[in-house]
């Protein structure tokens, strides 16, 4: 045989590799979804894509197995760019062994996930798999325990991120919980550990695979899922926009993007957004709308904690993670679910070298006996700790009220906020001026013919005293009062005078977070 036939008979292998089975591309398209390579070549520049061991197959025996060696063994691995950016990718192909993961599936997975963080690179899976492949039992196992090691070596190191886009299952849903974000599409992908089958057997209820982790319950409930799309193409078109955002890894910086959103616009709006009544609800994405250039974000868990916002956006073209209170839901309060959120989100800005700028307008955290019997204590401490652990440049902005424990939590000064600014309305205080007189008048109160007009006198004492907007900055723990209007220039400005910030942290292995 001839260099040329050999040629030519590559050629023919790699042919039916990339066509596939067409009964197989047949069915996954009549499920409303994308093959593993279409959704590759949604996902990288055209033409980028180098495929690793596309050749590659299983050598298990037994259980019919040994007839049946199809060429990738159910896994497309490689590389390719997003915006001319390297990116390591991995797809599961639902057409071969229904995605299941074998010894030589996850072996592949475990090269490329180390390619991607030797490269320093992120790093993408296109989640589409049935779980451990039963028929190589305790092998397909140790596969995923593999890729659990490298999804936790990797983390902080560079990006991962998990689109799920069909039904994962048990070891498969472990893997996109170790990373940084988690993409879903409504009513093809689904995350669970156990099927509702298991469900029905052990406990007795009935539940579809939707109602039990499809996209919109972990978007909404679980919060395991930080984004939900109706289809593929808008999901993985979401994914480039977010990898546009992201460094490369943690040594490098977030791209920056050239704007034509003037650095010193006023942003006169702001006075009418926000409310002077602190007990007025308000959506604060407006507030971000009007400070971020040409009012983009991305949020991140936008349905989930909803009390607190968490989004991406950019200033004068630089990343910036935002952390917002949300006067819409629950009053901005922080709960249990809420400070998880934002505690995650900052503990990845600082992995990434990414500046925090925090919105305050939080009236403290969620009472009730619910909320202290599920651990408000050790869960609001997370937030606590991700925010003094961060050593990336963090600009506080009060809106309005900022009270308790929840004012300190929110990046205030006394726990190392660069810079601090306020608006005029802002009120800083152990709680609100209604309550602080209840408690340091009661006697007074009590004693008062007209007990209601005393206590309406003394809240007013006690605002002028304890709550004036001039209060804080008088002693130093803000920074300065700005008019709301001028939001925008002051944090570019103060953003760029952190630009070189290097904080060091005292050496230690790790530290030990509240669980």
């Amino acid at each position: 045989m001839t260099m040329y036939e050999r040629v030519g008979e590559l050629a023919r292998i790699r042919g039916e590799v990339l066509d596939g089975v067409p009964q197989a591309t047949e069915a996954q398209h009549a499920k409303g979804k994308l093959t593993a390579r279409e959704r590759i070549a949604l996902l990288l520049d055209e033409g980028s894509f180098r495929e690793v061991e596309q050749l590659r197959r299983h050598r298990a025996t037994g259980f019919g197995l040994e007839a049946k060696k199809p060429y990738t063994d159910g896994v497309v691995t490689g590389w390719g760019t997003v915006e001319g950016r390297t990116v390591f990718v991995y797809a599961h192909d639902f057409r071969i062994f229904g995605g299941a993961l074998g010894e030589a599936h996850a072996t592949k997975i475990h090269k490329i996930m180390d390619m991607a963080i030797a490269a320093g690179a992120p790093l993408v899976s296109l989640n589409d798999g049935a779980g451990a492949r039963i028929q190589e039992g305790v092998s397909a196992l140790a596969g995923y325990g593999g890729i659990f090691q490298r999804n936790t070596r990797a983390s902080g190191v560079i990006p991962q991120i998990s689109v799920m886009l069909g039904p994962c299952a048990g070891g498969a849903a472990y893997s996109p919980a170790l990373t940084d974000f988690v993409f879903m599409v409504r009513e093809t992908s689904q995350m669970f550990i156990t099927g509702p089958d298991v469900v029905k057997a052990v406990t007795g209820e009935e539940i579809s695979q939707n109602g039990l982790g499809g996209a919109d319950v972990h978007a909404e409930t679980s919060g395991v899922a930080h984004f939900a799309y109706d289809d593929e193409e808008t999901c993985i078109a979401e994914v480039r926009y977010l990898l546009s955002m992201l460094p490369a890894n943690n040594r490098e910086k977030p791209p920056r993007s050239t704007t034509s959103d003037p650095a010193d616009r006023r942003c006169e709006r702001l006075l009418d957004l926000v409310p002077l009544d602190g007990s007025r609800p308000y959506d604060v994405r407006a507030v971000i709308e009007e400070l971020v250039d040409d009012g983009e974000h991305m949020e991140v868990h936008e349905r989930w904690a909803t009390s607190v916002i968490t989004t991406l956006a950019r200033l004068d073209g630089e990343v910036v993670g935002i952390v917002a209170s949300q006067p819409q839901a629950l009053a901005g309060v922080l709960d249990i679910h809420s400070s998880q959120k934002a505690a995650r989100f900052v503990q990845l800005c600082d992995a990434f070298s990414i500046p925090l700028v925090t919105l305050v307008d939080v009236p403290g955290f969620l009472p009730g006996v619910d909320q202290e019997h599920g651990g408000i204590i050790r869960h609001g401490a997370k937030l606590l700790y991700a925010y003094c652990n961060a050593t990336v440049p963090r600009v506080q902005v009060i809106l309005r009220k900022a009270y308790g424990g929840a004012y300190i939590v929110m990046d205030s000064r006394s726990i190392g906020a660069d810079v601090s600014l306020a608006w005029p309305a802002n009120e800083i205080a152990v709680m609100g001026a209604e309550g602080a007189a209840n408690v340091v008048f009661r006697r007074r109160i009590q004693a008062a013919e007209d007990p209601d007009a005393m206590r309406e006198q003394l809240v007013k004492e006690y605002k002028a005293e304890l709550m004036h907007p001039y209060y804080a900055a008088e002693r130093g723990l803000v920074d300065d009062v700005i008019d709301p209007a001028d939001t925008r220039w002051a944090l570019i400005g103060a953003l760029a005078m952190l630009r070189t910030k290097h904080g060091d942290l005292p050496s230690r292995k790790h530290g030990n977070p509240p669980m």
